[in-house]
């Protein structure tokens, strides 16, 4: 188990690893500490091949507040530059990584916070769950936690979140895209790692070659995009396991996974 101060990292003999931002007195605002350490953890993850699925919380009543304002003051121009930069790079890392990352939002994500939900592959959230990019409210914006919220919700509804600050709740954010499912509160626990297991079942290549190709393909044109989508299903079909997974089928039995 690797040993952070500011995150708690656990892997599970059902090829899930867990990832807790552990600043619970601080409602896990990001601070140069975490950001650094968290960008470390889901590279360490993702380099696993013991862990198929990572599961992204919080600890205590919050995901993700942000960012720790305690350190905003006293930069010049160039050092908010990196400072920023720093903050951000999980949310870049996410999308690189062949791992899926899976959120799980209890309480609210603000800011930093639901930027990086919106990073995560996919998220299960509670029905208490609330999200926004509220750093307008106190004379700043969220123009880096915008980038991925705009691609889950578009341009208005994304102008519309950086502009005013204003809160979603969890029913909301389904509608536009933000989450996948809304669990009660008391269940969220449970039903996200039996989400996580569930996604670790599948065929750990296919799995990580469709998420790569998905995110490398994403801004190309429409028939580019058909072009390097079939050429990965190509390199796919090679592939060991996914012979196993075609005979399993015909056999009526579970697939072994080889992951070669």
């Amino acid at each position: 188990m690797m040993k952070f101060e500011t995150l708690i990292v656990e892997k599970n003999d059902t090829h899930v690893g867990t990832l807790t931002l552990n600043r619970p007195e601080s409602l896990n605002t990001f601070n140069s500490q975490m950001a650094a350490e968290l960008d470390q953890a889901l590279g360490e993850l993702d380099a696993d091949p013991k862990v198929r699925v990572i599961l992204l919380k919080g600890a205590g009543r919050a995901f993700c507040a942000g960012i720790d304002v305690n350190e905003l003051a006293g930069k010049t121009a160039i050092e908010y530059r990196e400072w920023i930069g720093k903050m951000e790079r999980p949310l870049v890392h996410i999308s690189k990584m062949k791992t899926p990352v899976i959120g799980q939002l209890n309480g609210f994500a603000a800011a930093n916070g639901m930027g990086l939900i919106a990073a995560c592959d996919l998220v299960i959230a509670a029905d208490t769950s609330r999200m926004g990019l509220t750093a307008i409210n106190v004379g700043l914006n969220c123009v880096g936690p915008v980038i991925p919220v705009a691609r889950c919700v578009g341009r208005k509804k994304a102008l519309e979140l950086l502009l005013y600050g204003n809160l979603l709740t969890a029913p909301e954010a389904l509608e536009l895209g933000l989450i996948n499912k809304i669990v009660p509160k008391d269940d969220l626990e449970t039903q996200a790692l039996v989400w996580a297991e569930e996604l670790a079942q599948k065929s750990p290549i296919a799995v990580q070659i469709a998420k790569t190709a998905f995110y490398a393909s994403e801004d190309m044109n429409y028939a580019a995009q058909f072009d390097y989508m079939n050429e990965a299903f190509a390199r796919l079909c090679t592939t060991d396991d996914a012979k196993e997974g075609v005979s399993a089928f015909f056999e009526k039995r579970p697939p072994v996974w080889q992951e070669k």
